[in-house]
Protein backbone atom coordinates (compact mmCIF):
# COMPACT_ATOMS: atom_id res chain seq x y z
CA UNK A 1 0.00 0.00 0.00
CA UNK A 2 1.29 3.46 -0.91
CA UNK A 3 0.61 6.47 1.27
CA UNK A 4 0.08 10.05 0.26
CA UNK A 5 2.37 12.35 2.23
CA UNK A 6 0.90 15.49 0.68
CA UNK A 7 -1.05 17.90 2.87
CA UNK A 8 -3.55 18.39 0.07
CA UNK A 9 -6.88 16.61 0.33
CA UNK A 10 -8.99 16.81 -2.79
CA UNK A 11 -12.76 16.72 -2.36
CA UNK A 12 -15.88 17.44 -4.37
CA UNK A 13 -19.30 18.82 -3.52
CA UNK A 14 -22.53 18.33 -5.43
CA UNK A 15 -25.20 21.00 -5.02
CA UNK A 16 -28.42 18.99 -4.91
CA UNK A 17 -30.44 22.20 -5.34
CA UNK A 18 -28.75 23.00 -8.66
CA UNK A 19 -28.19 19.55 -10.19
CA UNK A 20 -30.87 18.83 -12.81
CA UNK A 21 -29.68 15.34 -13.73
CA UNK A 22 -28.70 16.32 -17.27
CA UNK A 23 -25.76 13.85 -17.32
CA UNK A 24 -23.30 16.39 -18.76
CA UNK A 25 -20.88 15.27 -16.03
CA UNK A 26 -21.31 11.61 -17.00
CA UNK A 27 -20.73 12.32 -20.69
CA UNK A 28 -17.73 14.60 -20.00
CA UNK A 29 -16.17 11.86 -17.87
CA UNK A 30 -16.69 9.23 -20.56
CA UNK A 31 -15.20 11.50 -23.23
CA UNK A 32 -12.25 12.71 -21.14
CA UNK A 33 -11.27 9.21 -20.08
CA UNK A 34 -12.10 7.44 -23.37
CA UNK A 35 -14.37 4.97 -21.58
CA UNK A 36 -15.95 2.09 -23.48
CA UNK A 37 -19.65 2.37 -24.25
CA UNK A 38 -20.86 0.29 -21.27
CA UNK A 39 -18.35 1.73 -18.75
CA UNK A 40 -19.05 4.61 -16.39
CA UNK A 41 -17.05 6.34 -13.65
CA UNK A 42 -19.90 8.66 -12.65
CA UNK A 43 -23.67 8.44 -12.73
CA UNK A 44 -26.85 10.26 -11.73
CA UNK A 45 -28.95 9.12 -8.76
CA UNK A 46 -32.44 10.36 -8.03
CA UNK A 47 -34.13 9.85 -4.71
CA UNK A 48 -37.78 10.62 -4.11
CA UNK A 49 -39.00 11.05 -0.53
CA UNK A 50 -42.38 11.68 0.97
CA UNK A 51 -45.88 10.60 0.25
CA UNK A 52 -48.02 11.83 -2.60
CA UNK A 53 -48.80 14.69 -3.03
CA UNK A 54 -46.03 15.90 -0.68
CA UNK A 55 -42.98 14.59 -2.54
CA UNK A 56 -39.43 15.84 -2.72
CA UNK A 57 -36.86 14.66 -5.22
CA UNK A 58 -33.10 14.92 -4.82
CA UNK A 59 -30.80 14.56 -7.82
CA UNK A 60 -27.16 13.67 -7.17
CA UNK A 61 -24.19 13.36 -9.47
CA UNK A 62 -22.23 10.47 -7.94
CA UNK A 63 -18.80 8.91 -8.36
CA UNK A 64 -16.00 7.44 -6.26
CA UNK A 65 -16.01 9.13 -2.87
CA UNK A 66 -12.17 9.23 -2.71
CA UNK A 67 -12.31 7.98 0.87
CA UNK A 68 -9.61 8.84 3.39
CA UNK A 69 -9.87 5.28 4.79
CA UNK A 70 -10.82 3.55 1.56
CA UNK A 71 -12.02 -0.02 1.93
CA UNK A 72 -10.92 -0.68 -1.65
CA UNK A 73 -7.31 0.19 -0.80
CA UNK A 74 -7.35 -1.86 2.40
CA UNK A 75 -8.83 -4.90 0.64
CA UNK A 76 -6.73 -4.89 -2.54
CA UNK A 77 -4.52 -8.00 -2.35
CA UNK A 78 -1.98 -6.77 -4.93
CA UNK A 79 -1.53 -3.13 -3.89
CA UNK A 80 -3.03 -1.97 -7.18
CA UNK A 81 -5.39 0.39 -5.34
CA UNK A 82 -3.45 3.18 -3.67
CA UNK A 83 -3.55 6.79 -2.46
CA UNK A 84 -2.03 9.34 -4.82
CA UNK A 85 -1.57 13.11 -4.73
CA UNK A 86 -4.25 14.86 -2.72
CA UNK A 87 -5.52 11.58 -1.27
CA UNK A 88 -7.07 10.55 -4.59
CA UNK A 89 -7.55 6.79 -4.76
CA UNK A 90 -6.14 5.36 -7.99
CA UNK A 91 -5.63 1.93 -9.56
CA UNK A 92 -2.29 0.78 -10.96
CA UNK A 93 -3.53 -1.21 -13.95
CA UNK A 94 -0.27 -3.15 -14.19
CA UNK A 95 -0.79 -4.56 -10.68
CA UNK A 96 -4.55 -5.16 -10.89
CA UNK A 97 -5.60 -8.76 -11.48
CA UNK A 98 -9.32 -7.97 -11.78
CA UNK A 99 -10.11 -10.08 -8.70
CA UNK A 100 -12.98 -7.71 -7.74
CA UNK A 101 -12.03 -7.49 -4.04
CA UNK A 102 -12.16 -3.70 -4.34
CA UNK A 103 -15.50 -3.82 -6.15
CA UNK A 104 -16.99 -5.96 -3.37
CA UNK A 105 -15.56 -3.80 -0.57
CA UNK A 106 -16.67 -0.39 -1.89
CA UNK A 107 -19.81 0.67 0.02
CA UNK A 108 -20.63 3.21 -2.71
CA UNK A 109 -20.70 0.93 -5.76
CA UNK A 110 -18.11 3.19 -7.38
CA UNK A 111 -15.89 0.52 -8.93
CA UNK A 112 -16.30 -1.71 -11.91
CA UNK A 113 -14.15 -4.00 -13.98
CA UNK A 114 -13.04 -2.43 -17.25
CA UNK A 115 -13.52 -4.65 -20.32
CA UNK A 116 -9.70 -4.95 -20.42
CA UNK A 117 -9.80 -6.75 -17.04
CA UNK A 118 -8.69 -4.18 -14.44
CA UNK A 119 -10.65 -2.28 -11.78
CA UNK A 120 -11.74 1.16 -12.93
CA UNK A 121 -13.10 4.21 -11.10
CA UNK A 122 -13.20 7.99 -10.94
CA UNK A 123 -9.80 9.62 -10.56
CA UNK A 124 -11.05 13.19 -9.95
CA UNK A 125 -9.30 13.69 -13.33
CA UNK A 126 -6.00 14.01 -11.50
CA UNK A 127 -4.30 14.27 -14.91
CA UNK A 128 -6.24 17.50 -15.50
CA UNK A 129 -5.86 18.79 -11.93
CA UNK A 130 -2.06 18.42 -12.24
CA UNK A 131 -2.26 20.88 -15.16
CA UNK A 132 -4.29 23.40 -13.15
CA UNK A 133 -7.60 22.38 -14.74
CA UNK A 134 -10.84 21.31 -13.10
CA UNK A 135 -12.03 17.70 -13.39
CA UNK A 136 -13.95 17.19 -16.64
CA UNK A 137 -17.27 16.76 -14.83
CA UNK A 138 -16.86 20.06 -12.97
CA UNK A 139 -15.83 21.92 -16.13
CA UNK A 140 -18.79 20.55 -18.11
CA UNK A 141 -21.57 21.13 -15.56
CA UNK A 142 -24.00 23.68 -17.07
CA UNK A 143 -25.59 24.52 -13.71
CA UNK A 144 -22.26 24.83 -11.84
CA UNK A 145 -23.51 22.34 -9.28
CA UNK A 146 -20.08 20.72 -8.78
CA UNK A 147 -17.32 22.26 -6.66
CA UNK A 148 -13.82 20.79 -6.42
CA UNK A 149 -10.54 21.57 -4.75
CA UNK A 150 -8.23 21.09 -1.80
CA UNK A 151 -10.40 20.90 1.29
CA UNK A 152 -7.39 21.94 3.41
CA UNK A 153 -6.99 25.20 1.45
CA UNK A 154 -9.41 27.71 2.98
CA UNK A 155 -9.45 29.69 -0.28
CA UNK A 156 -10.47 26.76 -2.49
CA UNK A 157 -13.93 26.48 -4.04
CA UNK A 158 -14.69 23.33 -2.04
CA UNK A 159 -13.64 24.81 1.31
CA UNK A 160 -15.66 27.97 0.70
CA UNK A 161 -18.86 26.13 -0.23
CA UNK A 162 -18.62 23.71 2.70
CA UNK A 163 -18.27 26.68 5.09
CA UNK A 164 -21.37 28.40 3.75
CA UNK A 165 -23.80 25.55 3.06
CA UNK A 166 -25.27 22.61 4.91
CA UNK A 167 -24.10 19.30 3.57
CA UNK A 168 -24.39 15.57 4.05
CA UNK A 169 -22.43 12.49 3.09
CA UNK A 170 -23.69 9.08 2.02
CA UNK A 171 -23.17 5.91 4.08
CA UNK A 172 -20.81 7.48 6.63
CA UNK A 173 -21.45 4.51 8.91
CA UNK A 174 -19.10 2.53 6.63
CA UNK A 175 -16.25 4.37 8.37
CA UNK A 176 -14.41 5.20 5.15
CA UNK A 177 -14.36 8.99 5.64
CA UNK A 178 -15.65 9.95 2.18
CA UNK A 179 -14.57 13.14 0.42
CA UNK A 180 -17.73 13.64 -1.64
CA UNK A 181 -20.19 16.08 -0.11
CA UNK A 182 -23.80 16.69 -1.05
CA UNK A 183 -25.01 20.25 -0.45
CA UNK A 184 -28.58 20.36 0.84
Amino acid sequence: MRFNLSRKRYAMAVDTRKCVGCSACVIACKEENALPLASFRSWIETETRGRFPDLAMEIRSERCEQCTDAACVANCPTGASYYAKGGVVLVDRSLCTGCKACVASCPYGARSIHPDGYADKCTFCLHRVDKGLKPACVAACPTQSLAFGDINDSGSDIAKVLRTRQWKQIDTEAGTKPNLYFLI
